[in-house]
């Protein structure tokens, strides 16, 4: 425009514009963190987000000694973003960062060197496993690991407890300006639950692919308004490594009864009717529960309304076949369900805030019916640990346990009275992960127990004629077994703090003398 329609003593004339400025040119207007030529303008107006390099990336996102990075772990055991991004990282000389991720596999030992060496001094995770798990045991952290459910890590992050600098997200296709996903390409690894997060709340995104497509990229799970940079590299992960052990399909007896045992229960709660909703965790018994209710589901003429959390190739048969009307999605637990999101309209991928967050308006556990959950321990006050084994090492992951106990209408914990020579049901837990205030039966090879504060269940499985035992009878039947456990000798070093869902500490973790 020749001449100005709007000055800045007009505006100081307007009430409640006294601190606005006048339009001057198309893009000179900018936030105060964006570097621009004024002379160039709309020349610089971002029409590809790509870098060379990660490592170009990495200095473009300025990230400095002491800042929070963070990963998703969507391809679990078979996850190459870490490592790669963490190599890098070390050999540009970062030094204190803190690694906030979704979970930590066995994909992800590298940071035992990276610990070692100086360039990571703070977890932060639901999960911990394998050489990593053992050396944070052993006290080899500055500070403590941090343990959250899936929905407590959402909360940190929406609310601002964990500020992440630079989020690293692998998907297995993006475009140019990084609108993303996990269905497309030759890595998938199917919903993007965890990473939706860290990118809606990350400071600076970088975005890593294997497979770089035309713009616009379809379906979107994470929007180029949330991705700052894309980077291009040769493999992002290994897609077979999506199925561990934590997620197999059961062909153990003992399991297997366990499995029916829960079916008997839920069908005398009053609550499998249609519409009922569920979610069953990892584990062979809970995730087995899935493949009983179809009978019932047809005999019944009834359908479950939807399933939630990790998704698996039995809940996709369930959906193809009419008997589920939705998935929703935070991780696709096998390569059936990864392929899934991408080819079913009502096979929907959610952020864990959407799942599980306790702080949002209302995250989706909070319309349970039923969840299915394993367990490491069980004790006699129905506490859960999901966390550490009976050696006090830490070995599993928090997950949703707490977030779905907390919120299902029923919630049943599956475990074998027995593992070897090692008893689950046992006098206190060695490590509190879900509180037995939340838990409403327990289901072993050796009968149904139901916690005294729920008298409504225990009046209905009676009624139908279910054999139902006590927890001081299972605790006393492992001991005759096993014999008494030797208690764990613990040092007073911290190793790891338990968060629950809500951000109070609901437990620590020692280590072992």
């Amino acid at each position: 425009m020749d001449k100005k329609r709007v000055t800045k003593e007009l505006l100081d004339s307007i009430k409640g514009y006294q601190d606005r400025v006048p339009y001057q040119s198309p893009f000179a207007l900018q936030p105060a963190d964006r570097k621009v030529d004024a002379e160039n303008l709309k020349d610089q107006v971002r029409r590809s987000k790509i870098v060379e390099s990660l490592e170009e990336a990495i200095k473009l996102s300025g990230l400095k000694d002491g800042m929070t990075i963070s990963f998703h772990h969507h391809f679990r055991n078979g996850d190459k973003v870490l490592p790669m991004v963490m190599e890098i990282i070390a050999r540009m000389g970062f030094k204190d960062l803190r690694v906030a991720a979704s979970s930590l596999t066995s994909a992800h030992e590298c940071l035992v060197d990276h610990i070692k060496n100086g360039v990571v001094n703070r977890i932060e995770s639901s999960g911990l496993r394998g050489k990593l798990a053992q050396a944070i045991s052993e006290g080899l952290l500055e500070y403590p690991a941090v343990i959250r459910s899936h929905g407590g890590r959402a909360r940190a992050i929406v609310e601002g407890d964990v500020k992440i600098d630079v989020a690293f997200l692998g998907a297995s296709s993006s475009d140019c300006m990084g609108n993303s996903n996990g269905v497309v390409g030759k890595s998938i690894c199917g919903s993007l639950g965890y990473a939706k997060v860290d990118a809606a709340h990350a400071e600076k995104v970088i975005m890593i692919t294997d497979t770089l497509v035309d713009y616009p990229n379809y379906p979107i799970s994470i929007p180029q308004t949330d991705v700052d940079y894309v980077v291009v590299v040769d493999e992002i992960g290994d897609s077979s490594g999506i199925m561990s052990g934590a997620t197999r399909f059961t062909k153990n007896p003992k399991e297997l009864l366990i499995a029916k045992k829960v079916l008997e229960a839920m069908l005398a709660s009053g609550l499998f009717v249609d519409g009922f909703s569920m979610q069953t965790g990892s584990g062979g018994a809970s995730l087995a529960v899935t493949r009983f209710i179809r009978e019932e589901l047809i005999k019944r003429n009834i359908k479950c309304s939807y399933a939630l959390g990790g998704i698996t190739k039995a809940f996709v048969d369930l959906l193809e076949e009419g008997l589920v009307g939705k998935l929703f999605d935070t991780q696709s637990f096998d390569l059936s369900a990864a392929e899934s999101v991408g080819r079913n309209e009502m096979h929907q991928e959610i952020s864990a805030d959407f799942y599980a967050n306790p702080f949002n308006c209302s995250p989706a556990v909070d319309k349970l019916d039923f969840v299915v959950l394993s367990a490491l321990e069980i004790d006699k006050d129905f506490n859960v640990n999901v966390i550490s084994g009976s050696d006090g090492v830490i070995r599993a992951a928090s997950g949703g346990h707490s977030d779905t106990a907390a919120a299902a209408k029923m919630s049943i914990i599956v475990a074998p009275l027995i593992r070897g020579r090692l008893s689950t049901i046992i006098d206190k837990v060695t490590t509190v992960v879900t509180p037995g205030s939340t838990v409403d039966v327990v289901v072993t090879d050796m009968g149904i127990t139901v916690n005294p504060a729920r008298p409504d269940l225990k009046e209905k499985f009676l009624a139908a004629g279910l054999d139902l035992v006590e927890m001081e009878d299972l605790v006393a039947a492992a001991k005759f077994i096993v014999g008494e456990p030797k208690p764990i000798e613990f040092t007073d070093e911290v190793v790891a703090v338990v968060e629950y869902r809500d951000g109070s500490i609901i437990d620590v973790i020692k280590k072992v003398k």
